[in-house]
């Protein structure tokens, strides 16, 4: 068997058949959790173009990749991601191109990435409070949020879930109007630990800790969970609650670790591969992509040879001092 027809199966033995292809670091929002107010985005010569993004998402389905995550920064911020999406849409082996977004501009979008072929949406809302949305955001654009929420809700999406990152004394007490929301639209809802990328001054992120166990605890006052073997290729723990639609999940990079099964690579928006979330090793496909156009060989050669070197798992151990200093914008999603 060839490593072509084999897939990408990095040095533990992990098949990688999910890319998390982020279209830009810029945002419209300012999350406390994600980025400094200030930030300074990239020049666009950097960015890569939308030709670039095609021809790595196609170099990485032919490696054996079926799922490609469009994150950002805000990927509906990038001009033209309509149309990108419908190209990635037709590739063939695709199983399907999904996107993570925060929402603010889906009361334009939605329908038109539903009929680009975007399958699903997870969209980022922390409070349902207009003033501590705008704490949180640093913007103070709840109704336009949650307008794209319902916008996404009557395209048709295939699932639409909620991400939802709890903090201690932040947003604590919203878990379960949070869960009440998305209940009474039918979609999914995954509550988030914060993860410790970037350096941040807006709290203390030992004190706004809010574990996976700990918000579990506080839906189960009020429900039972059961857990379900729901899965999106995605590091959720899905749970369902009995006469109700929409699953629960939890992502718990600090109290749950799925690195052990990690199936994911990350493209940044200046074409750097990331083989972990909790890692500054990264790998430039955007010198390959400029400086060889064309040569495909090339590329599959570089993601070959960097996969093997894919760590066993990250190391959040200490939640105030990062040990990753760039940002989620800069990560992608």
């Amino acid at each position: 068997m060839t490593e072509a027809d084999s897939g990408l199966i990095d040095g533990l033995g992990r098949k990688i058949d999910y890319i998390r292809l982020s279209v830009t670091d810029r945002c419209d929002f300012r999350c406390v959790y994600c980025m400094a107010e200030d930030v300074q985005f990239l020049p666009r010569a950097r960015i890569l173009s939308l030709e670039e993004l095609e021809t790595l998402a196609r170099s990485f389905v032919e490696m054996g990749v079926r799922r490609i995550r469009l994150t950002g920064g805000e990927p509906l911020m990038r001009r033209g991601i309509v149309d990108l999406v419908a190209r990635l849409a037709s590739l063939p082996g695709l199983d399907e191109v999904v996107m993570t977004t925060n929402g603010s501009q889906l009361y334009r979008l939605a329908r038109p990435l539903k009929e680009a072929g975007l399958k699903r949406l997870n969209i980022s809302l922390d409070s349902l409070k207009p003033e501590r949305f705008a704490a949180m955001t640093r913007r103070s654009k709840l109704c336009q949020v949650l307008a794209g929420i319902d916008a996404a809700v009557a395209a048709g999406f295939e699932r639409i879930k909620l991400n939802s990152v709890i903090m201690q004394g932040h947003n604590d007490d919203e878990i379960h109007p949070l869960l009440a929301f998305a209940q009474s639209r039918g979609i999914d809802i995954s509550y988030i630990e914060e993860m410790p990328l970037g350096r941040v001054y807006s709290h203390d992120r030992r004190q706004a800790y809010c574990s996976s166990d700990d918000v579990k605890r506080e839906i189960e006052t009020r429900y039972q969970l059961m857990p379900c073997t729901d899965r999106t290729g995605g590091p959720s723990r899905y749970y369902r609650i009995a006469g109700l639609p929409g699953r629960v999940g939890f992502i718990s990079p600090h109290s749950h670790n799925f690195c052990d099964s990690c199936n994911r690579l990350r493209v940044t928006a200046e074409g750097r591969l990331l083989l972990c979330l909790g890692q500054e090793h990264s790998v430039d496909l955007r010198d390959i992509l400029r400086r060889y156009p064309g040569e495909k060989n090339r590329i599959e050669k570089r993601v070959r040879e960097a996969i093997r070197h894919k760590p066993s798992g990250h190391s959040f151990a200490d939640r105030d001092a990062p040990q990753v200093l760039r940002f989620m914008n800069m990560t992608g999603g």
